[in-house]
This record gives C-alpha cells, structure tokens and sequence, in this order.
C-alpha cells in the first residue's frame, strides 16, 4: 500500500473507504452506559452503528466481571449477539495478550472457539504473535495486523504470516494532534514497503482519534470509531453511542 499522490488526498469517498465500528474496547463499562456487560446491548448498538454507516463491527467478548475474555463460550455468546443484531455484517474480536496473558492458555482458548468471528486482531508487539495469527488461518479466521509501534512492526515484517493478513490496523496512541501526520506517514511508509498490496486501517485512541480519522480520510483509508477508542463526538462533547460517533464519522468523510 503506498500513500497517495499529494492529488488524490482529497477527502476519501464514503463508498471506498471502510468504516470499521469499535463499539467497546477494554475499557471500564463504568465509563459509558452503552458499555454493557449484556451481548444482546452492545450488540443492538453496533447494529445502531450498522445503520448509520459502519460495515464492520470490532467487539470485546468480555466475562460475567468484565474482564476482555477469548474463552470459548464468551467469544460465542459475544460474537453471535452482533451476527443475530447486524446479519451479513463482518464481525471481528481482539486477541489482546491482556485478555490471557499466558501464550499457551491463549492458543488453546482460540483452539477452542465455536463461533469463530470473520476476523482478529493481533497485536505484533505482543509475544506469541506469529503464532496466534497461524492458529487463526488455520481455523479460517482472518488476521488484522495491529501495529502499534516500531517494534512491533519489525516483528511482523519477518512474519511467516506477513502476507496473508487481512489487512494492517495502524493504530497511533493518545498523542499531540500536530504529532499524527508525521508519525502516521513513517508507519504507512515502512509497511507500504513490507506490504504493499495489503489495506491499512489507519486509527487512533482518545485525543488523537478525530485527527487521524480525518487523516485516513484524507490519504484514502480505511479506519474505524466507536466508544473504544474514544467517548467524544469531534466537538468533545460526550457521544450518545456508538451511533452516533458513525454518523460523525460518516459527515468528515463526506467532507460535510
């Protein structure tokens, strides 16, 4: 994937670009009503986010405590909440090393789906990574490439999986808004080079979120929104849901 020509950066069409929706992440279901502990909740509002312009859904299966969960029967209950709310919809789970710290125990807890997703994502600054991302194709599941930093991106470039990821999620941390261009482009770059035929999900968290999206938009990226990586519509009011920050999302790509 190389970045585009200084011509193409205008505002990316809504029809090519993905809208990936993230609607609960790691976080606390203290901090937004919308992050409940009930599938069946989170679930109709990422259909919420469906119908407002989103065509993926990223989830966090969580425990009856909250905690992230890759047991099996989470990951089931998790995973068929979104497919019976948002049918034909791609849905795609985290494998965070956070969620089973252990790299045997996370193995064997993927071994052990039953509901697969139709992707996850595995972060390449993680231990196990290559193993993780062999043990989802091997199962069928499709492998988004999380790269969060430089350490993790030399891992993945010497993956014997490299090239049959889905897709590489670029994902920038909570950081400085005239930071973004300058550390977003020198991440693109280098994977433009590993791989470049492979899409790039470009994203951030918290106060660096709106900046990149708009950024993705203007490079012609996909990228994602939801209350995972942010609870404030651009505005920096607080978002109703995960619905809302799509139909934000939805307008910048427009270019409204």
């Amino acid at each position: 994937m190389s970045v585009p020509s200084e011509g193409a950066r205008a505002a990316g069409s809504e029809g090519r670009m993905l809208l990936q929706a993230c609607v609960n992440g790691a976080r606390d279901p203290a901090e937004h009503p919308w992050l409940s502990l009930d599938p069946g909740v989170v679930a109709d509002d990422a259909a919420r986010a469906v119908a407002a312009g989103a065509r993926e859904v990223h989830v966090h299966p969580k425990d009856a405590a909250g905690r992230d969960s890759l047991a099996a029967d989470d990951v089931a209950r998790w995973v068929w909440a979104v497919r019976q709310a948002a049918p034909g919809v791609p849905v795609g789970v985290t494998t965070g090393e956070w969620a089973e710290p252990d790299i045997e125990r996370r193995l064997a807890a993927i071994e052990s789906w039953t509901e697969l997703p139709d992707h996850a994502s595995v972060n390449w600054h993680e231990s196990g990574a290559d193993e993780v991302a062999a043990l989802l194709l091997r199962r069928g599941v499709a492998v988004e490439a999380g790269l969060w930093d430089a350490a993790g991106f030399e891992v993945w470039k010497r993956s014997p999986v490299r090239d049959r990821c889905l897709r590489v999620l670029i994902e920038l941390p909570d950081e400085p808004a005239e930071t973004v261009r300058e550390h977003a482009e020198g991440m693109i770059a280098h994977v433009s080079l590993e791989g470049p035929d492979l899409p790039v999900l470009l994203h951030g968290e918290e106060g660096s979120t709106w900046p990149v999206f708009d950024l993705a938009v203007e490079l012609g990226l996909d990228s994602r929104i939801g209350l995972e990586d942010t609870l404030l519509l651009p505005d920096g009011s607080s978002a109703p849901g995960n619905a809302a920050l799509v139909r934000a999302a939805v307008q910048r790509m427009r270019g409204v």
